[in-house]
């Protein structure tokens, strides 16, 4: 079964969508395709093509064994082992053997064999997911990732702190996701697989009524069977069911209906599988351990401070306390040993677990930091009790109140620390609150009537179901409106505030709410292919990736540990030594303790104070927090390094085409010249232009629909006699009127008469560079249309605030000289390339770069792409091919131009934040190592105890975690606000 599920795909670079049509334009994301079969079989006449990985191979006697004993079978045309790459090719004959056979042979073989798709080597990057448990600072991210890029075939290995989750890109053909996992846990972390893919979906079924484990593979097999199932899972402990699928062949209620219908009388019933062992069930589970932990620490830690602190103050406890046992051992030495050591070695497991697997890999970190302060007083406290036992004159000083108060606020420091930490992720869990938890399901007749409505589980929708979203529900499904219609609310998904209108034909994104009418939507894309998820992957993805900024924590990390140290013995060593030979005054010591004892206590508080963690937070919750809001705001940012690179964008390259203008033509004035109401004029003008196919016409008759609203597809009288005059214009007869809308040259052909009234509004309309329409009807001109791609909302403010940002804006076209100039004149752009082929774009991009400029790109069209790739940052509008998406950095979903000036002004203020945090943690460590170490003992007798260090590192990590968390508060500029963007204004 392992094998089976390892030779699907995992997430590939190549993207495609379902043929079904018409679909979503946006949200615009990176797109995946629906599955990849197991097989791939070429077949000419009677032969056909497997290839199949085989791991264990060594040498090329292992490729010879190979190889003969697949030659040994009955069929086999031709086998070929490559030992390098790890591959057998197989030409055989169907009729005689199949791959499963030669699996199984190559297995007997003694090698682990696996069916690829044939041409995987085109494509074989694929990406899994793994939630790594244990993790505690930087040193511990780093090791894993260096563990895992040491691995042969993984070619881009992410760890992420914050998220405490992996990203591996590897080559299925040389590895698997289960030495991946084992590789993790070698390293002495617990790794847990969370997706080894999204080309398909998946899905868990819990199945009651099981009794025999020859039951489940009944269920099994009957599963198998089903025409589009990739892999079935079994975990029989708790008699789940994964299934892995194409969702265009099948879905979940085939399933549950395949299995309800196994065995006898409905003995078998499934339901899905409930939800667990998420990000946040996870950090659920966290935050509880946490708390948990540091409760029961306070509970002994608690009677330690006041047998420590408070009772020696109070006469009549302090002498029950003082009370001798054996010599000078005390009755309050005992309870404070009695009741610190739980919290050193059952509480504080944690610490001496993190701290060997740390050690381990020969990378320590904070645990290590921690379990040797807390040792070094507990252990000289044990041998101070121990002494004091056996001497009658030694009278024991110990600091088991250090060790245990230092666990507990260390305790309460990551409980707040992961708390903190929970919220910066709270994007992503919003987003997936988004999908309904039901739908309901129609059943349609063959004449396309309802027969029947059913309220099912939305995990349960497959492709092409009828779904009914009532008023005020959320759409269950990414599809296309088949009846009704209705206002959207898609500002959960785009940020767009305003409602949008949908009728028939129109698409719709699972998540968003239906507004007042009842819709009936035909699924087009659901699980994992649905918008929703894939801007929850992109989300999770973005906040995987590492901003080239936090290298800079990352080489500091590396040698943080051994450093705090060596400063710690180094510490202590130069006390004790100043003590030993009379370097200060006498005085200095306290009473309650000699000048080794000092030392000790400097030298844990050196320690303990120390502080890898703020550092290693404070690049990754920043960006967390960054792409989240940008989420919201409509605003997809791919991750840290787009992030970082927006921040310095000084130059702006806008593509004019759909970026912008609208991209499409419009009808922007009607001038008409005889008195005539402007819906009849429009009713013969549609009439005429409805049978034709080119772009203007069909601007016409969309604009003349606005005086037919009252109808839901408005019908034009009958036009005779159409001609359609390519390049000039169409001629047709309605209402035995004569009417013919085209250029100025077919009037003259049609020797119509052009007043100097028409010519001088066509003059007009040329010089905004529109296109001039005239009308004729019974062979007089009787209106004047002007067409154009109108500039977007706002687009001349956008132009002005980024100027006042100091970022230079220039504008690359493919269209002429004239229309590019009198565009970029409209919105205040000075710097112009016209007439631009795509590699031009890119080309300019490099020039402005070699010039010293950081250049972002703003397109839309497949023929921005290169430019998109070369430039710093690439930025998509969101209504643009999926070409464009896939090469930008940034997707703006709302396709407004204000969302450039919104990502620019948020990687500022994200990139503000990691400064602020870098400065804090610096700063703190700077400052508190030298302060821990006695710098100020000298001249003002202040010392900082142990466990009061202990709790300024463990607040020095919330702070951080809490100054990124302060973006959450972001607000798009003030300027942006006071821009009244509305919609585009028609004469």
């Amino acid at each position: 079964m392992a094998t089976k599920f390892l030779a699907l795909a995992c997430i590939r670079k190549e993207s495609t969508y379902g043929d079904l049509s018409p679909r979503p334009r946006y949200p615009s994301m990176p797109k995946y395709p629906k599955g990849v079969s197991v097989r791939e079989t070429n077949v000419e006449g009677s032969e056909a093509k497997a290839v199949f990985s085989v791991m264990g191979m060594t040498c090329s006697a292992c490729a010879g064994s190979v190889e003969k004993a697949v030659k040994r079978l009955p069929g086999i045309r031709e086998a070929v082992v490559d030992v390098l790459n790890n591959k057998a090719q197989v030409l055989f004959y169907p009729s005689f053997v199949n791959e499963e056979t030669i699996r199984e042979t190559i297995e007997d073989a003694g090698f682990e064999a696996t069916l690829i798709q044939e041409g995987t080597s085109d494509r074989s990057t694929q990406v899994c997911r793994i939630r790594i448990n244990g993790m505690t600072c930087t040193s511990c991210s780093s090791t894993v990732e260096q563990a895992l890029q040491a691995i042969p075939g993984v070619q881009k290995a992410q760890v992420a702190l914050a998220t405490e989750e992996a990203e591996v890109h590897y080559d299925p053909n040389i590895l698997s996701y289960n030495q991946i996992l084992e590789a993790i846990n070698d390293t002495g972390f617990e790794a847990i697989l969370l997706s080894t893919g999204v080309d398909m979906s998946k899905i868990g079924l819990k199945i009651v009524g099981v009794r025999t484990q020859n039951s489940m593979r009944i269920i099994e097999n009957s599963l198998q069977a089903l025409p589009g199932v990739q892999s079935v899972d079994i975990d029989p402990e708790v008699n789940k069911i994964s299934l892995s699928y194409k969702p265009d062949v099948t879905g979940p209620r085939n399933f549950i209906n395949v299995i309800e219908s196994t065995g006898t009388s409905g003995r078998f019933k499934a339901t899905i599988f409930p939800e667990g062992g998420g990000r946040e069930s996870h950090r659920q589970e966290e935050i509880k351990q946490y708390y948990r932990s540091f409760l029961w620490s306070l509970v002994f830690t608690v009677p330690v401070f006041l047998i420590s602190m408070i009772f020696m103050y109070i006469p009549g406890i302090k002498h029950a306390l003082d009370t001798k046992i054996v010599n000078m051992l005390s009755i309050g030495a005992i309870l404070r040993w009695v009741l610190s050591t739980p919290v050193q070695f059952i509480i504080g497991r944690r610490f001496y677990t993190g701290s060997y697997k740390a050690l381990r890999n020969g990378s320590p970190n904070m645990d290590v930091l921690i379990a040797l302060g807390t040792n070094a007083a507990y252990f000289y406290s044990v041998y101070s009790v121990l002494r004091s036992a056996t001497s009658p004159s030694f009278e024991s000083a110990d600091f088991f109140e250090t060790s245990s108060m230092l666990i507990s606020f260390i305790l309460l420091g990551k409980y707040l620390e992961v708390l903190a930490k929970g919220k910066t992720s709270e994007a992503i869990a919003k987003l997936m609150d988004l999908a309904p938890g039901t739908a309901i399901l129609l059943t349609l007749d063959d004449q396309g009537n309802v027969s029947s409505e059913e309220e099912i589980d939305s995990r349960l929708i497959q492709r092409n179901d009828v779904i009914k979203i009532i008023p005020g529900a959320k759409i269950a499904s990414d599809g296309f409106v088949i009846w009704g219609q209705s206002h959207v609310n898609e500002s959960m998904i785009t940020g767009e505030a305003r409602p949008v209108a949908k009728r028939k034909g129109d698409t719709v994104i699972g998540g968003t709410v239906n507004e007042n009418g009842v819709l009936h939507i035909k699924a087009t894309r659901v699980g994992s292919e649905s918008a929703l998820s894939q801007i929850v992957r992109l989300v999770e993805s973005a906040q995987m990736a590492k901003a080239p900024v936090q290298k800079f924590a990352d080489r500091i990390s590396r040698y943080f540990v051994p450093l705090v140290i060596i400063l710690s013995f180094s510490t202590w060593l130069a006390w004790f030594l100043a003590g030993k030979f009379h370097g200060y005054p006498g005085s200095w010591i306290p009473k309650s303790m000699d000048s080794f004892q000092l030392a000790l206590q400097f030298g844990i508080s050196v320690m303990v104070i120390a502080c890898p963690c703020a550092l290693g937070l404070a690049t990754p919750t920043a960006v967390m927090v960054g792409t989240g809001v940008g989420a919201s705001q409509g605003v997809l940012i791919k991750g840290g390094q787009a992030l970082e690179s927006a921040h310095k964008v000084n130059c702006i390259v806008f593509d004019k085409t759909g970026t912008l203008t609208i991209g499409k033509p419009l009808v922007v004035s009607t001038r008409l010249l005889k008195n005539l109401a402007l819906r009849d004029f429009y009713e013969l003008v549609a009439a005429a232009e409805v049978n034709s196919e080119h772009p203007l016409a069909k601007a016409i008759v969309e604009y003349a629909k606005k005086f037919r609203e009252d109808e839901e597809s408005p019908k034009w009288p009958e036009a005779q006699d159409f001609e359609s005059i390519t390049g000039h214009g169409v001629k047709a007869i309605v209402r035995n009127k004569e009417v013919i809308v085209g250029n100025k040259s077919l009037m003259l052909e049609n020797n119509i008469p052009i007043s100097i009234d028409a010519e001088e509004i066509l003059a007009e309309t040329e010089g905004m560079a529109q296109t001039g329409i005239l009308v004729s009807i019974d062979r007089e001109v009787t209106g004047v249309l002007a067409i154009s791609d109108p500039l977007k909302p706002g687009a001349h403010e956008v132009i002005s605030i980024l100027k006042s940002m100091k970022v230079r804006s220039i504008m690359v076209t493919g269209d002429n000289w004239g229309t590019a100039h009198s565009i970029a004149r409209e919105v205040g752009i000075e710097t112009v390339i016209a007439e631009a082929k795509p590699e031009h774009k890119a080309e300019k991009v490099k020039e402005l770069q070699a010039a010293g400029y950081i250049v972002a790109m703003v397109g839309d069209g497949i023929n921005d792409s290169p430019a998109l790739v070369v430039a710093d940052v690439g930025m998509a509008i969101g209504a643009g091919t999926d070409i464009a998406i896939e090469a930008a950095d940034i997707v703006l979903m709302k396709s407004n131009l204000e969302d450039v000036i919104t990502a620019i002004d948020l990687s500022r203020k994200t990139f503000f934040r990691i400064r602020l945090n870098y400065i804090w943690a610096l700063g703190y460590n700077l400052l508190g190592i030298p302060i821990a170490a006695g710098a100020l003992f000298p001249g003002t007798g202040f010392r900082l105890p142990p466990w009061i260090a202990g709790a300024a590192m463990a607040a020095s990590s919330v702070s951080v975690v809490v100054c990124s968390l302060l973006l959450k508060n972001y607000k798009r500029p003030k300027k942006l606000e006071n821009l009244d963007i509305g919609g585009i204004m028609i004469e």
